[in-house]
């Protein structure tokens, strides 16, 4: 099993961009799961998210060189996933709806939500009804955001970042995201009024 080193994004990203190969194949791997979380929770599909996480890595790779410490590399990458995922959004508006059900390559579709298995002592299969009920509706609502407002709300709530953080993240004013993510609350709290 091999062991990675704990070394700081900044000295990655400096060797990175003089030309080692090994410290961006480190770059990567620190930030590879989190930049497939991101894409995923903004397209809602695992294909997509795939493709979004080659093509920011690709970005990452191509515009090393134009980073200059301004912000956290994670930041930095995170704006990125934001914005590939907008542009793939934009694109596939027209072409189709995001939906949680996948089709796998037999062609038989499946709720990603009942794909995570429950593994508690104290199964009960009507509480389990209604979580899966519960994350059905969540992710529901969840769509029926704009792609900024899902993204805006995912930052602030699942990621814990600062309003401030997120205005850096998607090159807007702090007050921008705030009416962003008050929209998002609103539009969340009425369609998932029937649950409280």
């Amino acid at each position: 099993m091999e062991t990675v080193q704990c070394i700081p994004d900044g000295c990655l990203v400096r060797e990175a961009q003089g030309g080692s190969h090994a410290a961006f194949s480190h770059l990567v791997r620190a930030h590879d799961e989190a930049v497939l979380r991101l894409a995923f929770r903004i397209t809602g599909s695992h294909n997509d998210a795939q493709d979004i996480h080659q093509d920011v890595f690709l970005k990452v790779y191509r515009k090393m060189d134009r980073f200059r410490f301004e912000c956290s590399f994670s930041t930095w990458i995170t704006r990125i996933v934001a914005n590939t995922c907008f542009d793939h959004l934009r694109k596939c508006r027209n072409r189709r709806e995001i939906s949680a059900i996948a089709v796998d390559a037999e062609g038989e579709e499946s709720d990603l939500l009942n794909l995570v298995r429950d593994e508690r002592q104290a199964h009960d299969p009507e509480r389990e009804f209604l979580r899966n009920e519960l994350g059905t509706s969540i992710s529901c609502a969840l769509r029926r955001l704009t792609p900024r407002e899902r993204i805006v709300f995912d930052l602030k709530h699942v990621h814990g970042m600062k309003l401030r953080a997120v205005s850096e993240i998607l090159n807007t004013s702090e007050g921008s995201v705030k009416t962003s993510l008050l929209r998002a609350t609103r539009k969340l709290r009425i369609l998932l009024a029937k649950h409280t």
